[in-house]
């Protein structure tokens, strides 16, 4: 199966009540295709002459799609700019920044190919067991694009206190998304951590050289180092570990309250996720899986769901940490979200057609129609329906600390 051979087999759209109004906020609609929201978003602070703090949007769009989403710029141009990969147009005034809390929804459409006609079968069924009874609601691997190869999660050191690791990770850690030149930077770091002389001599200018400008005259202040990453980043970094206790977690539960052979698996950059192949009527916490509500872990959420607290602290263990040390002592500008996400996820309206692969004779190709809420994974849908890895951009960048990123979702 082929996901994404074109930018135009997915398409997603963000659905928001957000209307012009009035305000010092300008409001725009981004179109954008083969160009990720990052680099659409650096292109027009560029371009434009704006600073990074008066644009907010809500949510990332992959660059290998066709994405629409929404944005505004505080006291912005009343104006649209079109390019070679983008067309942004201008809507007009708001009283409020946007933000992910705007985004009701996410409608997609998604052309998957390259499917051998022989499981059309088993495939339209597995379809119409998702209508009707929908998917665990994980977090994709998207989520997790900051794990580098030696699988540590920056959020654990940094939790507990070792900033150096931290650091470490964050910086110079190589990853499966890095590009050429990022692969480059952090290979200097690696070979001469420590010798901040040398590295600031060899790094090109950017935000991590300015992170070891500091260290040629604090060799060992790591903590403060750490408060010196780009804050977009370091939220990028605690939600990616917040997201991934919470997926462990989910993933026992549902083993624990559902018999082996009524369970599949999921590979994913979490470990193996657990998959109900029953309907999700499972008592958890006092509710059916498909009711249940769970928290974001973390050292500020003081309620939880009857008998899932020791699940949790099952899954925490492994990191010498229980859920008290879900915390950050230090920068105070970063901290875990609270909220709740549902464990289960109906993909609203839902539709399918198969067609014969146009571009691979021989083959099938499935299109897919639905509504996500916010915060959900589209991908994960089509997980489910063939319990297979893809091979997907991380939503949180490359990890690169010099690309423009955005916060991650505030759940609150």
């Amino acid at each position: 199966m082929k996901l994404k051979s074109h930018p135009e087999d997915f398409r997603v759209e963000e659905i928001t009540e957000v209307k012009p109004t009035r305000g010092q906020f300008s409001l725009y609609r981004l179109d954008k295709c083969g160009i990720g929201t990052p680099e659409a978003m650096q292109y027009i602070l560029h371009k434009w002459q704006i600073s990074r703090k008066d644009i907010s949007y809500g949510g990332m769009k992959d660059r290998h799609a066709d994405t629409t989403q929404y944005l505004t710029i505080f006291r912005g141009p009343h104006s649209g700019l079109t390019e070679r990969s983008f067309q942004l147009e201008y809507l007009g005034q708001h009283t409020h920044p946007f933000h992910a809390k705007d985004i009701a929804a996410n409608r997609f459409e998604i052309c998957l190919r390259q499917i051998a006609p022989e499981k059309r079968e088993s495939l339209t069924r597995r379809c119409h067991l998702i209508q009707k009874t929908g998917v665990v609601n994980y977090f994709d691997d998207q989520r997790f694009g900051s794990i580098g190869f030696c699988g540590e999660i920056i959020g654990v050191p940094w939790c507990l206190g070792n900033y150096e690791r931290a650091l470490y990770l964050a910086m110079a850690e190589p990853n499966i998304h890095d590009r050429p030149r990022e692969k480059e930077q952090k290979q200097i770091l690696r070979d001469y951590w420590g010798d901040w002389l040398k590295c600031k001599a060899l790094l090109d200018r950017s935000h991590r050289r300015s992170v070891v400008t500091y260290l040629c005259d604090h060799a060992t202040d790591f903590k403060r180092a750490v408060a010196l990453i780009r804050q977009d980043l370091r939220g990028i970094y605690v939600s990616a570990f917040q997201s991934w206790v919470w997926n462990r977690w989910l993933s026992k539960l549902i083993e624990q309250s559902v018999g082996e052979s009524d369970l599949e698996y999921l590979e994913s950059a979490c470990g193996r996720l657990a998959i109900p192949t029953i309907a999700p009527s499972m008592q958890i916490g006092g509710r059916s899986l498909d009711r249940l509500d769970l928290p974001l872990p973390s050292a500020r959420q003081h309620e939880w769901p009857a008998g899932t607290l020791e699940t949790l602290e099952d899954v925490l263990k492994p990191l010498q940490m229980d859920v008290r040390q879900m915390r950050l002592k230090y920068p105070r500008d970063t901290f875990f979200s609270r909220g709740f996400r549902s464990a289960w996820l109906i993909a609203q309206g839902m539709t399918f057609e198969w067609a014969e692969d146009s571009l691979n004779p021989g083959s099938d190709s499935l299109r897919l129609c639905f509504v996500l809420p916010r915060g959900a994974y589209a991908t994960m849908v089509v997980r489910y329906l063939f319990n297979e890895a893809l091979d997907l951009d991380a939503d949180e960048g490359s990890d690169d600390i010099d690309s423009f990123e955005t916060p991650p979702e505030e759940m609150e």
